[in-house]
């Protein structure tokens, strides 16, 4: 007594995090997020979906910062450990400053896009709290 496998309905929507990572819109996953680095465009070119009023706050640069800082905290702290001259040490550090500063700008973007769509698709909106009368 064998059921036939049941075929899922396709996702009418593209998933949030894929389209996050590609820079597009969670709705059509077409249309660009972003008019310059991190402004985004009043709605999306291609379904016209309104992004003029969200908001992702400090959630993309906490993550960004926090992951950068937790890849890169170890060379932090092994380079003045190491036996090098002073130079070296301090041409050392310029790099991974760079480094940082990098993995920074290349990853925020990624983050807001990530964090928006997530945001959108799940209907997120800033909490509000009313009053009822018994208060």
């Amino acid at each position: 007594m064998c059921q036939e496998p049941v075929a899922e309905p396709p996702m009418t929507q593209p998933s949030p995090i894929l389209s996050g990572l590609r820079l597009r819109c969670g709705a059509c996953g077409k249309g660009k997020l972003f008019r310059s680095y991190l402004k985004l465009n009043d709605a999306c070119p291609v379904c016209g979906r309104p992004m003029n009023n969200e908001d992702t706050a400090d959630g993309p640069a906490f993550f960004v910062g926090f992951g950068v800082l937790v890849l890169t905290a170890p060379f932090i702290f092994i380079v003045p450990m190491m036996s090098m001259p002073a130079a070296a040490k301090v041409v050392a550090f310029a790099v991974l400053c760079a480094v940082v500063i990098g993995l920074i700008l290349a990853l925020l973007p990624v983050a807001k896009a990530i964090l928006l769509n997530l945001q959108l698709h799940h209907g997120a909106e800033e909490a509000s709290f009313e009053r009822g009368e018994d208060d």
